[in-house]
């Protein structure tokens, strides 16, 4: 790992906004939890200086998850403090999901990387129940930490809170890894920050979307989808589209695509990678929760006032890294797997044949005389030739008449 943070472009010191008495006077959208940022202020914040504070979530209280909204128990904010290295982080909310067990994990990483898993009342229930979660509140190599008053309705909106403001809430940690609740983690966390932060010389990787790389294909995908209402998905896309955002074209090179997939983010925490996530998650908070519509934009705003650049890798290398699952639904739906069909056993070779049975008859004695089947006539003397049998094999002369001339001597 290395020893000294990486290079953070323009920004050198990043704070955050604090209001015990909000105000609601926005435009639109917004919630007391993300602190209902105006168009201005929000104008204001991608306006890259070398010192700004920005709104980032956990506008109300004096830390976050302290009377804020996504309250935490004082033990668990007391643990997350202590992580000043590497955190693996991710969530399950509404039991949607299992928790997976990360595998191929070193000693290493196992005694200085924090795995935390934050969960609902509703999890946290089932894992008690089901004999899962410990006394110590682990379930394996997971730290699960119970989150109250969850400020949105909608778990998937609440997801993005672990997800985007990781940095907030483990603040001595300087790198984080982001998975979905329905990934298993496969590879040591070590590995993965070696492979796409330091190797890279970046402090903000994620994976490219497997299909997708446009954000009006990615939205129409969307509402085709269900995944939002269509109405909300079409002011977001024509509120970008006033702002500049085009189609993707040959003429974005470098940049490789404008849609992430984004169950998983490898970040270093640095003022300007912090900066964008925090941007993130207020466009999220905003409009809708379909942060991959969002995310160019934030991007392309920060690229316009400094050099940073993202590091976006194909989706076949995050496979190499965390398997996906099935959410608890289809697993509950699923057929349970067929038992295994137990061979026949093999055929044993046919007994011998019984002996025959004993008789009390006596034996019958083989007979002495003769059958007249069995009399066969002496061979006699055979039949002498008759005429022309005979002569055919007598020795044949050439009869020679007087005055004829020989053919020969002509």
């Amino acid at each position: 790992m290395p020893k000294v943070p990486s290079y953070s472009p323009v920004l050198k010191n990043l704070t955050y906004i604090y209001e015990e008495n909000l105000s609601r006077k926005t435009e639109f959208g917004g919630s007391e939890f993300g602190g209902y940022p105006t168009l201005k202020q929000r104008s204001d914040s991608y306006d890259i200086r070398e010192s700004m504070s920005v709104h980032c979530g956990f506008v109300r209280g004096s830390k976050p998850g302290r009377n804020t909204g996504y309250d935490l128990d004082e033990i668990d904010l007391n643990d997350m403090e202590q992580c000043n290295g590497v955190v693996v982080a991710s969530a399950i909310f509404g039991n949607f999901d299992e928790i997976n067990q990360p595998r191929n994990i070193s000693d290493y990483s196992k005694e200085t990387v924090c795995f935390y898993m934050f969960i609902d009342d509703v999890t946290e229930a089932y894992l008690r129940t089901s004999g899962k979660m410990g006394s110590d509140r682990k379930v394996g190599i997971w730290r699960t930490v119970v989150v109250h008053n969850p400020p949105y309705m909608d778990g998937r909106r609440t997801g993005k809170i672990p997800k985007l403001l990781v940095h907030r809430m483990f603040p001595n940690a300087r790198f984080s890894l982001w998975i979905d609740g329905k990934l298993e983690l496969v590879v040591d966390p070590y590995q993965i920050l070696e492979r796409f932060l330091w190797r890279k010389n970046a402090t903000f990787a994620i994976s490219r979307h497997y299909k997708r790389f446009d954000v009006f294909t990615e939205a129409e995908a969307n509402k085709a989808a269900g995944k939002y209402d269509n109405a909300s998905i079409d002011f977001q896309v024509e509120f970008y589209k006033k702002e500049g955002l085009t189609p993707y074209s040959e003429e974005k090179l470098p940049i490789t695509s404008d849609v992430p997939e984004g169950c998983v983010i490898i970040r270093e925490h640095v003022p300007i990678s912090n900066l964008a996530a925090c941007l993130w998650f207020h466009e999220v908070d905003r409009f809708t929760s379909r942060d991959q519509i969002s995310f160019s934009t934030v991007r392309d705003h920060i690229r316009e006032k400094t050099n940073w650049t993202i590091n976006m890798f194909y989706d076949c290398e995050r496979r190499n890294f965390v398997v996906q699952k099935y959410h608890r639904d289809v697993l509950e739906h699923m057929a349970p797997p067929l038992p295994k069909a137990v061979p026949p056993p093999p055929l044993l070779p046919p007994p011998p044949p019984s002996p025959p049975a004993l008789s009390n008859e006596p034996p019958v004695k083989p007979s002495t005389e003769t059958s007249p089947e069995s009399i066969v006539k002496a061979p006699g003397k055979r039949p002498p030739r008759r005429g022309r049998d005979r002569r055919s094999g007598s020795r044949r002369h050439r009869k020679i008449v007087a005055g004829a001339r020989d053919i020969d001597s002509s």
